[in-house]
C-alpha cells in the first residue's frame, strides 16, 4: 500500500461506479414494468420517496448497488463494503444503456431497477467478461442514498475534517506522551521530528524524490515499508512532489526535509485516507481502519 492518493476524492468517486459497471451481473428476464429510453436504458422505479432534488451531472451521491447474473449475485455493495453506502460521482452518460442516465431519474431514498444490454455496456471483444454471451442484459439494482452538489459536498468534507483533525490531535499527543517523543507541529495539524540531519536545499515541489519508509497505525502494526520485505518492495519509493501522487500529509512533511535526512511523521488521518478504510494486504490482513492516524518513519534519499 504506497501513499498513493489516486484515491483523491473527485477521481475516485468518479472510479467508483464505473468499476461498479465493469463488475456488474447479467439478468436475462426482462421483469415487468420497465419503461424503455431512447438510449436503450430501461428502468423500473421500486420505491419513489417524496422529494424534487433530483441528481445531475456532477453530483456527489452515495447509493446502494448489487448485480445479478441468473440466480448469482456478482457485486453487492452492502457486503462487499460493510454495509455502507458507495460515493460515486454523476457524469455525462458515456454510451447507450450508461445507468448514468438512470442515476438522474432519482432522488433521495429511492429504489429503481437498471437494465441495458451487454452489447452496449462492453463495447468490443475485449472488454467483455467470458462468460458474458451476445444479447445479454445488464441489471443493477440501486437504492440512491444521499444527493449533494459539488459545492454541498466539498464543505461537508470541510466541517468533517475539521472536527475529525481535533479528536486526532488528542490521540497523537497521547501517543507522543507515552512514547517519550519530542516533535514539533505544523499548522496543518501534522507532528514530525528530524532524527537525521541531511544536506542541501529541502525537497520542492516538481523535483523526484527518492524515499525509504515505514508506515504504522498508533498501536504498532505495521502497514506498509519498502525495507521490510514481506510487504513486496523491493526498491526504494520515487514520486514527484507537489503532484497530488501521495497523501496530503507526505507532500506537506516531505517538503520539510532535504537529502539524507531522516525523520518520524504523525499524520493526521484528514491528511492521509480520511473515512476511507483501506484493504490489507498478506503482511497486514487487517489494512487501515477509517480515520487512522499514520505514523511514518522516513529516509530521504535524494530529491532532483
Amino acid at each position: 500500500m504506497r501513499c498513493h492518493s489516486k484515491f483523491k476524492t473527485m477521481n475516485k468517486l468518479k472510479i467508483a461506479v464505473a468499476a461498479l459497471i465493469v463488475v456488474s451481473g447479467f439478468y436475462a428476464c426482462k421483469p415487468k414494468g420497465f419503461t424503455k429510453l431512447k438510449s436503450g436504458l430501461e428502468y423500473m422505479i421500486v420505491k419513489d420517496e417524496k422529494g424534487d432534488k433530483k441528481a445531475t451531472v456532477g453530483s456527489i451521491i452515495k447509493l446502494h448497488i448489487r448485480s445479478t447474473v441468473g440466480d448469482s449475485v456478482l457485486f453487492d455493495s452492502y457486503k462487499q463494503n460493510n454495509n455502507e453506502p458507495v460515493p460515486a460521482q454523476v457524469t455525462a452518460p458515456n454510451f447507450n444503456g450508461d445507468v448514468m442516465e438512470g442515476l438522474t431519474l432519482l432522488t433521495e431514498g429511492d429504489s429503481a431497477v437498471f437494465q441495458a444490454s451487454a452489447d452496449s455496456i462492453f463495447r468490443g471483444e475485449g472488454g467483455k467478461p467470458p462468460f458474458v454471451k451476445k444479447g445479454d442484459i445488464v441489471k443493477f439494482t440501486v437504492k440512491m442514498v444521499s444527493i449533494k452538489s459539488k459545492e454541498e459536498f466539498e464543505a461537508d468534507m470541510k466541517k468533517t475534517a475539521e472536527k475529525q483533525i481535533g479528536v486526532d490531535d488528542k490521540l497523537i499527543q497521547e501517543y507522543i506522551q507515552k512514547n517519550g517523543l519530542t516533535m514539533q507541529k505544523t499548522a496543518s495539524g501534522i507532528y514530525y521530528s528530524i532524527n537525521k540531519a541531511g544536506s542541501g536545499a529541502n525537497a520542492t515541489a516538481g523535483q523526484e524524490v527518492t524515499m525509504n519508509y515505514t508506515g504504522m497505525l498508533l498501536n504498532g502494526t505495521k502497514f506498509d515499508s519498502n525495507e521490510d520485505p514481506a510487504f513486496g518492495h523491493k526498491e526504494p519509493f520515487k514520486f514527484k512532489l507537489g503532484t497530488g501522487m501521495v497523501i496530503k500529509g507526505w507532500e506537506e512533511g516531505i517538503a520539510l526535509l532535504n537529502p539524507g535526512s531522516k525523520a518520524t511523521l504523525l499524520i493526521p488521518s484528514p491528511l492521509a485516507y480520511g473515512e476511507r478504510s483501506m484493504p490489507g494486504n498478506q503482511a497486514n490482513p487487517g489494512g487501515l481502519p477509517a480515520n487512522s492516524v499514520l505514523r511514518f518513519d522516513l529516509e530521504v534519499v535524494s530529491a532532483k
